[in-house]
């Protein structure tokens, strides 16, 4: 009959031989080749010839590629400026991670409340982290500025203002040996919006009847938010951590800009640099760059590990 055709199942797309020979997973490695090759030979390839450098004594323009073993990790393990900028980075690390964390997660408990212009002030808190630390270190040369008397700007003209001048501060042009916590505060200020969402995306994904049951058996805020909130954003809070932990050992820029020539709030990534570009010391920055690697790989190796155990239960 006449329109029967449009009732038959369509015959079946036929392969030939040869295509049913070749394994899915084949094809799929084919498409991948290309973005495989520029990773291994841009990424790790280049990474495998700076550890090969660290091996070396190359020292100037002219490419030496001798085996010197250990002797460069030594004579690093003994360098004065390393040991104060390993320690600089400690205090940069905690003091950023603990203020982002904090100012972060009381931005997204104010949000989750669900206050009213919620995507207007969570457009405010995100656009920190849509400006380059270049700028923003510019910015924040001019608030943390230490002039006194006339010369005064930026925070400590506004705590003189408000008649907290016992406030003032040398920030991080000071002699004491914590100065670099104070370059802490603008990347902490930068980065804060970026774990506000994570925290709120946390808080938002706690189904509603776990916070009102609790509430039902006659907890308060407070301790729905320890008992509640806080176990169900342990995973959030350990991704955070990395990743700040991350971000502050390879913060380089802002420091540069902020102030470049003061040892006080010198780390390992400002030594790399100058060592290598300015000082034509390429074991040496090698080095440095290989030890600044492993630092990384301990810490994003725990949380690869626990992602895997998460998604095999």
């Amino acid at each position: 009959m006449e329109g029967d055709w449009l009732h038959q199942p369509p015959e079946p797309v036929r392969r030939s031989a040869r295509m049913r020979r070749v394994p899915g997973w084949l094809a799929g490695l084919g498409l991948m080749s290309p973005s495989l090759i520029l990773v291994g030979v841009f990424i790790y390839g280049f990474i495998g010839w700076n550890v090969r450098v660290s091996f070396t004594s190359w020292q100037g323009l002219r490419p030496v590629y001798d085996f010197v073993w250990l002797d460069n990790y030594t004579a690093l393990w003994n360098d004065a400026r390393w040991r104060t900028d390993a320690r600089n980075i400690l205090v940069f690390t905690t003091v950023f991670v603990v203020g982002a964390l904090a100012l972060g997660f009381l931005m997204a408990l104010l949000l989750e409340k669900g206050a009213r212009g919620e995507a207007f002030y969570r457009g405010v808190f995100l656009f920190p982290m849509a400006i380059s630390f270049i700028a923003t270190a510019i910015v924040w040369r001019w608030l943390l500025d230490n002039g006194s008397g006339a010369d005064t700007a930026g925070l400590n003209k506004l705590f003189a203002d408000l008649g907290l001048g016992f406030l003032r501060s040398d920030w991080h042009k000071s002699d004491s040996s914590w100065a670099i916590a104070a370059v802490a505060l603008p990347a902490g200020w930068a980065l804060s919006g970026y774990v506000m969402a994570l925290f709120l995306a946390g808080m938002r994904a706690i189904p509603n009847t776990f916070r009102e049951s609790a509430r039902i058996d006659g907890a308060s805020e407070w301790q729905v938010l320890w008992y509640v909130m806080r176990p169900a954003l342990r995973p959030v809070t350990f991704s955070a951590v990395l990743i700040l932990i991350h971000i502050s050992l390879k913060t380089f820029d802002l420091i540069y800009a902020l102030d470049q020539g003061n040892l006080k709030i010198d780390t390992p990534s400002l030594y790399m640099w100058f060592t290598t570009f300015d000082g034509g010391f390429y074991d040496r920055g090698a080095t440095i760059a290989t030890v600044l690697l492993i630092g990384v790989a301990l810490i994003i190796g725990p949380y690869i590990r626990y992602w895997l155990r998460t998604e095999r239960r």
